[in-house]
């Protein structure tokens, strides 16, 4: 087995503990957690970015220069309850940086690579239009910074990711993030909007093992992941994380894949996604009423969806065997009871605030 260095010897054992997230209809979705060692040290940072830490919508009518600032980390962050990884991380988190701007716009980016990093790092921005995607301006040692400039020319939401070899591997570990072109109009106004996004990480111990954990190339050149992620880490959008919303409002969900490999059947169980802009194309009429979106690997989405009813709703890859590789989100919605849109026939089940 290759692994990007000896893992150190751990007696620690597996143990699986299933966390029901329960529907209003009385539905219970268990999602494994873990149960850390009683003689684990110290639980290691979280690295997922908040799905609400992005910028506000732009409201000038005029081309600017949006300035971008990426710092290249590696840091050890925790990967699920008891399980730590070594993260490669853009400004410390995973995703990077949400990166807004519009039509017109000259994105300046600046790259630099912590002078603590072991590895070259760049970004590659799929909003690019040019060779590379600044993957060639930007291949930066560590303590050095490195620096490049683009018109942003068509709309839409773009991938951006680390492109230093073995690109597979830095984006596994976590560099990705996305970027958003707004047309010269701007998108319709919604009351909330989210950042999320999914990946996978390939570690030498098995899904769930306790203590710190290592890439293993043999799985990731197989394409088979131990953990699937949102933002970065098993449980970092559910339980005390999870988002929250309230019945009416209209949520706006900027989609991505990281990857690297696997294509994601994005989904929202209980609800019905009332506008999707497909492969994050904003120039192209949304479709309507959708119920799952193929998003492949380095791709987007954006998806609206209105709330009617309260109660706990799970965003999944339905690819449902992921879900118990610890890919799920919880949206927890607050509102009066609607028993003519839904009504669970169960006096014991309340959907009311």
């Amino acid at each position: 087995m290759k692994t990007f260095k000896e893992a150190l010897a751990s007696t620690a054992s597996a143990v699986a503990i299933a966390t029901a997230l329960t529907l209003g209809a009385g539905l219970a979705i268990a999602y494994p957690a873990f149960a850390a060692d009683a003689d684990a040290p110290a639980k290691p940072e979280s690295i997922s970015l908040d799905p609400t830490d992005l910028p506000a919508p732009i409201t000038r009518n005029h081309p600017a220069t949006v300035k971008v600032v990426l710092d290249t980390i590696e840091k050890e962050g925790t990967l699920a309850n008891g399980t730590s990884f070594r993260y490669w991380t853009f400004n410390g988190h995973v995703p990077g940086p949400f990166v807004r701007a519009r039509v017109g716009d000259t994105i300046d980016v600046t790259l630099k690579n912590d002078k603590n990093s072991m590895l070259m790092h760049s970004v590659d921005m799929h909003a690019v239009t040019g060779p590379g995607g600044g993957a060639v301006a930007t291949q930066t040692a560590p303590g050095e910074e490195n620096h490049f400039s683009f018109k942003a020319m068509k709309p839409g939401l773009y991938v951006y990711h680390c492109a230093t070899p073995m690109v597979a591997d830095h984006i596994q570990a976590g560099m990705y993030g996305l970027v958003l072109v707004q047309p010269k109009d701007g998108l319709p106004k919604v009351d909330k909007e989210l950042y999320v996004m999914q990946g996978e990480v390939y570690t030498d111990a098995k899904y769930g093992t306790t203590g710190e954990a290592y890439t293993d190339y043999d799985k990731l050149l197989d394409e088979k992941p131990e953990y699937y992620v949102f933002n970065g880490a098993v449980g970092s959008l559910s339980g005390e994380h999870a988002i929250k919303a309230h019945t009416g409002e209209t949520v706006r969900i900027f989609f991505g894949v990281g990857g690297p490999n696997k294509t994601s059947s994005f989904h929202i169980i209980g609800e019905i996604m009332d506008k999707v802009y497909s492969y994050g194309s904003l120039k192209s009429l949304a479709t309507e009423d959708v119920q799952t979106v193929t998003v492949a690997p380095g791709g987007t989405t954006v998806a609206e969806v209105t709330f009617d009813v309260p109660g706990e709703y799970l965003i999944v890859d339905h690819a449902l065997s992921r879900l118990e590789r610890g890919l799920v989100a919880q949206i927890v919605v607050d509102g009066p009871a609607k028993s003519a849109i839904f009504d669970t026939g169960r006096k014991d089940v309340s959907l009311a605030d």
